[in-house]
């Protein structure tokens, strides 16, 4: 529990940190943040404008593939909003800071992971979480097991999301290259953006189980739709934690090839 605390409280100090540098110049972060809002706007007319000639994306209604796209956006988001650290770990790496942060009596991974959230990144949940209980009203009546199941798979598809930043964050250690290796991760999540059902197999079977995208991004969804049956909630949750381990696994073994930069 102390633990628990006292990188709860590192977490906190650094986060203020890093909203006070990220608000520093308020013309970058309004630029950022309209960003953000052009692109989700963007796709949002896209996926309506689609779904008004052909009426549903698969099987998908209007509303069910907007609740698709904001559970996405829910996901992505919340995961940029406590990993954007990871983005700025290369130059950590090349300059030879992550050796300070290994002589600390401190996890390296938790540095590494979570040195402070984005404030653009908390200002954008704020709408899409509105977003999100608004078409899920239009849905219509769901039941409180499909509810259920919906916050689980979201739990385990931010564990998900962590190793995925953890597996970037190794390879960064081995190759000093972090920049491609996220903006890889990025794509290959934006194919999640829609339900992956759309694809064909095996693609299909690859970015679900092989690359857990759909596990991550698409499951939630369908579960809060009572698309899922118990059976795939459990192995989805297994998929996860065998993926996270994976990851963890990859990290450490990353960490026996780092070479100091004073070296």
């Amino acid at each position: 529990m102390k633990d628990i605390q006292r990188y709860a409280s590192v977490w906190l100090k650094l986060t203020i940190n890093s909203f006070s540098a990220g608000l520093s110049s308020r013309l970058s972060a309004t630029l950022f943040l309209l960003g953000k809002v052009l692109r989700f706007l963007f796709f949002a007319i896209f996926l309506i404008v689609l779904l008004t000639q052909t009426k549903s994306i698969e099987h998908y209604t209007l509303n069910q593939a907007r609740f698709f796209f904001l559970t996405f956006n829910l996901i992505d988001t919340t995961a940029q909003l406590f990993f954007r650290e990871v983005y700025r770990f290369r130059h950590m790496v090349v300059t030879g800071d992550f050796d300070l942060v290994l002589t600390k009596p401190m996890n390296p991974l938790f540095r590494a992971l979570a040195g402070g959230a984005d404030p653009l990144d908390l200002v954008m949940l704020i709408p899409y979480v509105a977003a999100l209980f608004y078409v899920a009203r239009l849905i219509g009546p769901v039941t409180f097991v499909n509810v259920l199941y919906y916050l689980i798979l979201l739990i385990n598809a931010f564990l998900i999301a962590t190793s995925f930043h953890i597996l970037v964050l190794a390879i960064a250690i081995v190759t000093t290259e972090i920049d491609h290796a996220i903006m890889i991760y990025r794509d290959i999540t934006n194919m999640a953006r829609v339900p992956v059902d759309i694809y064909r197999e095996p693609i299909r079977s690859i970015i679900t189980f092989v690359i857990p995208i759909g596990v991550m991004m698409t499951f939630p969804a369908k579960a809060f739709l009572g698309l899922l049956s118990p059976l795939i909630l459990v192995i989805s949750i297994g998929i996860g934690y065998v993926f996270f381990a994976l990851c963890l696994r990859i990290w450490r073994f990353a960490l026996t090839q780092y070479s100091s930069a004073s070296s």
